[in-house]
């Protein structure tokens, strides 16, 4: 069970690590199927916690599963944000983020996991009614990743479904502790 560090150090070869061990969880899924399954295994791993459950982190230093739906909510809103300029912009700049920089600053840890979870199904059901509508030359179109480079949307596609599945992962594995 792989364990993922946050690529956003800037350095090349741990972008390119990142994404090859997300593209390797997808194991020839369907990205799309990944995507639409994510919110109701998310909304059953956080019902019936205590506020103290969904609030312990997994270890020191690591996210509790407050802090990893929160997470889920920003990366869907930094997703729709990318597809939307790639459909609609020619080869535009994609901005990377510091995702531990994002839950510290905006103190995931304080979230309400019911408004968290509610923000990520509303983003996410937006994000899948575009995705699906898409032809394969708009699944071509590409922006430039400040850190990657050149994507595709149907690579970005992939990412995402990947994304999911290290989290689900790791919500797991929060539960479970």
């Amino acid at each position: 069970m792989s364990i993922f560090t946050n690529p956003a150090s800037g350095a090349k070869e741990d972008a390119i690590k990142y994404i090859n061990a997300l593209l390797n969880l997808l194991e020839g899924q369907d990205p799309l199927n990944v995507l639409q399954t994510m919110p109701a295994f998310v909304a059953e791993v956080v019902h019936g916690l205590s506020d103290a459950q969904l609030r312990r982190p997994e270890a020191p230093g690591k996210w509790s599963l407050v802090q990893v739906v929160q997470h889920l909510a920003d990366s869907e809103l930094v997703w729709a944000y990318r597809l939307r300029m790639i459909l609609a912009q020619d080869r535009p700049e994609i901005t990377g983020y510091d995702q531990d920089l994002w839950a510290d600053r905006l103190n995931y840890q304080a979230a309400d996991v019911n408004e968290a979870l509610a923000q990520f199904k509303l983003l996410r059901q937006a994000n899948l009614r575009l995705l699906s509508s898409l032809d394969d030359a708009e699944l071509a179109r590409v922006g430039i990743h400040r850190e990657r480079g050149e994507e595709s949307l149907a690579h970005q596609l992939q990412l995402y479904a990947g994304h999911d599945l290290a989290h689900r992962r790791q919500l797991s594995r929060i539960r479970a502790g």
